[in-house]
């Protein structure tokens, strides 16, 4: 084995390829490195740029839908004016918080954001069972409880998520940093 790689050296010798590169040649090589990066830059922010707009209409258009099928039952606004203030409370929370996700939908949150609002519309169709079954019984205080319950699910999950797009921020930050 030793004579064999001895034998292949030997062969080789006088054969690697050791002259400089001519002058300019790293210049020339990082300027067409930077020359392709360039456009696709360009489209990623482009992209990054419409994606948290694009995200916002579908979020505005799901609430909308939601409010026009609870409107067949009764919502909690309907039962007093405390109830009609709670409501309007959470309300109001909820969609600070989910501007709040639209604003930080990137690349690197984007499957985060996507498993969250399944999940949120999963309590909104809860919600919506519970707005008809207090249609159906306006005395059970179990409903109105189940309701506030939801509404306090719902700020809680996207509480979670952004706390989880603010872990994978920093993470981002540390990978970068590590490499710089």
């Amino acid at each position: 084995m030793k004579d064999n790689l001895q034998h292949i050296c030997n062969n080789l010798e006088n054969k690697f390829d050791i002259e400089e590169p001519n002058s300019g040649h790293f210049e020339r090589f990082e300027k067409k490195l930077k020359d392709q990066k360039k456009p696709s830059i360009k489209k990623k922010n482009r992209s990054l740029f419409l994606l948290p707009i694009a995200a916002s209409i579908l979020l505005f258009i799901g609430i909308w839908i939601g409010k026009n099928y609870s409107n067949n039952g009764l919502e909690l606004a309907s039962i007093s004016p405390k109830m009609e203030e709670t409501q309007s409370y959470f309300v109001a929370t909820i969609q600070k918080e989910l501007e709040n996700v639209a604003l930080e939908r990137n690349s690197d949150t984007e499957q985060l954001i996507n498993d969250a609002l399944l999940q949120l519309n999963k309590l909104e169709t809860q919600y919506t069972q519970l707005t008809l079954e207090l249609k159906e019984s306006t005395e059970d205080q179990r409903i109105i409880y189940a309701m506030i319950s939801n509404f306090q699910q719902r700020i809680e999950l996207l509480q979670r998520l952004l706390a989880q797009i603010e872990d994978v921020k920093q993470f981002k930050k540390q990978q970068n940093e590590k490499y710089i």
